[in-house]
């Protein structure tokens, strides 16, 4: 879901902590409102939402900040991101409620039982689960679990450890990177943006294609020649064995079934309502209470164990939900410093003299920049989309246009960038050290941003929308 992991694991990785860094953002912010000169553009409301009216700059009188502005902005930006961080925490419980019932580890097992001796079809069909779990519900932490299993039924099928890990955490980010209805990135960037939840679905599902294919061509081109050779191959330090792809220990039974067809069914219900009656966050997550309540029938969970299962999902996602609302501070600061938008028209007169689709490419490769620091997906969209959006605003590029680039560049870096707390500790649990991995998966990750940038142009090109 948001990019940060609770497993014990990953603090065996040197990571950056992103409270620390969105910290050191926040004090950056509150200085440049000593430095930068205050101003303000005039807005205007259109179909519900405030645009920037552009060429209506003007400085203005300066706003004295001081330390406890600095820090009352933290309960602030908490209270101003609420609705979206009760958002992603109910949903995070209703996950709970779902992988508690073991319908999803049942599942892969069903199907490496009878895809387990054709492994031309193994790596495609679960790279898919695990691109569609991404796109759709924003599972990254919770593929981690899966990544033993893959690896070991890798191995048992001639292939090597970077095969299995690949396909849990390639297919995630793929699903991250096209974000078809994934609530924790192009739902939260939609809502900060005021679109249409979910909006542009469309040109995302195209992309979710070639992304996927591109993919499964990538690692699948590996596995067959560690097959034939296993010399190129990497085999870790031995930490995974060979398992039976016929393990019987593991059912899928008719309930497990009956959990992820209500799972399933929850998504086409919320996609209807979403284009059919415009729901929004409320509506959605509801949706998903409802979800957590029939699975907990179904699964027959005692009303205790329900609460403990949802909180305990909930609880998963904690810090990511905070990340918002502290990225959510930096925005705070800057609006009552008076220099939010002083950053606005600084960086429209640097792209206002550039064509529209070279505004484009300026911000996808400005949100690469931020998706180093910040690596949360929530949380970078809480950080920049109410920069981004206006600024898109101003250069004539689509708010959509905006969206898109922040989702694919966010979910690209998922599988490559150090600062991505759950890959690290993928790579951790895997045995696979950073640099082997780096110097494994690079040429897929440019031909990945590649067809992001060709994405953004299109997207520009054929203005798309709906804002």
């Amino acid at each position: 879901m948001n990019k940060s992991t609770p497993l014990s694991i990953s603090q065996k990785t040197k990571e950056i902590n992103v409270f620390v860094l969105l910290t050191i953002v926040l004090a950056i912010a509150l200085i440049l409102t000593y430095i930068l000169p205050a101003g303000e553009y005039s807005r205007t409301e259109v179909d519900g939402r405030s645009i920037v009216v552009p060429n209506s700059y003007k400085h203005v009188d300066s706003a004295s900040l001081n330390l406890m502005d600095f820090a009352g902005s933290f309960h602030k930006g908490m209270v101003e991101a609420g609705d979206i961080i009760f958002f992603v925490l109910i949903i995070g419980g209703a996950f709970g409620i779902i992988v508690s019932t073991g319908a999803i580890e049942a599942f892969i097992f069903s199907i490496s039982r009878k895809l387990g001796n054709k492994e031309k079809w193994l790596i495609p069909f679960m790279m898919l689960f695990f691109a569609i779990g991404g796109s759709l519900i924003g599972m990254a932490e919770e593929t981690l679990v899966y990544i033993p299993i893959l690896i070991s039924l890798s191995l048992s099928l001639g292939f090597d450890v970077l095969t299995g890990a690949a396909i849990v955490l390639v297919g995630a980010s793929i699903g991250f990177a096209t974000a078809v209805m994934n609530p924790f990135t192009v739902g939260v960037a939609q809502g900060i943006a005021k679109l249409p939840m979910f909006s542009g679905i469309g040109f995302r599902i195209v992309l979710f294609v070639i992304m996927y294919l591109v993919g499964v061509w990538f690692i699948y081109r590996h596995a067959v020649r560690v097959k034939k050779d296993p010399s190129k191959g990497f085999f870790g330090d031995g930490r995974y064995s060979k398992i039976d792809p016929n393990k019987t220990d593991v059912t899928f039974t008719g309930r497990h079934k009956a959990v992820l067809i209500c799972f399933l069914l929850n998504f086409v219900w919320i996609a209807f309502g979403v284009i059919k009656y415009g729901w929004y966050m409320t509506e959605i997550a509801g949706m998903f209470i409802l979800l957590a309540i029939v699975v907990g029938f179904i699964a027959r969970i005692h009303p205790n164990d329900f609460v403990d299962r949802f909180m305990g999902g909930s609880a998963g996602l904690i810090s990511g939900a905070l990340i918002i609302g502290v990225a959510k501070a930096v925005v705070v600061i800057l609006t009552d410093g008076r220099v939010i938008d002083t950053i606005l028209y600084t960086a429209a007169s640097a792209l206002d003299s550039f064509p529209g689709y070279l505004s484009a490419i300026g911000i996808y490769v400005f949100q690469a920049v931020i998706n180093f620091i910040v690596p949360s997906g929530s949380g970078q969209a809480a950080l920049t989309m109410p920069i981004i959006a206006p600024l898109a605003d101003l250069v004539g590029v689509t708010r959509q246009t905006t969206v898109l680039a922040f989702s694919l560049q966010d979910g690209i870096g998922n599988i490559i960038l150090p600062t991505s707390g759950y890959f690290m500790a993928g790579l951790a649990l895997a045995g696979i050290p950073w640099s082997r991995w780096v110097k494994w998966i690079l040429p897929l990750i440019l031909i990945q941003y590649g067809i992001g940038l060709v994405a953004v142009i299109v997207a520009h090109a054929i203005n798309y929308g709906p804002f």
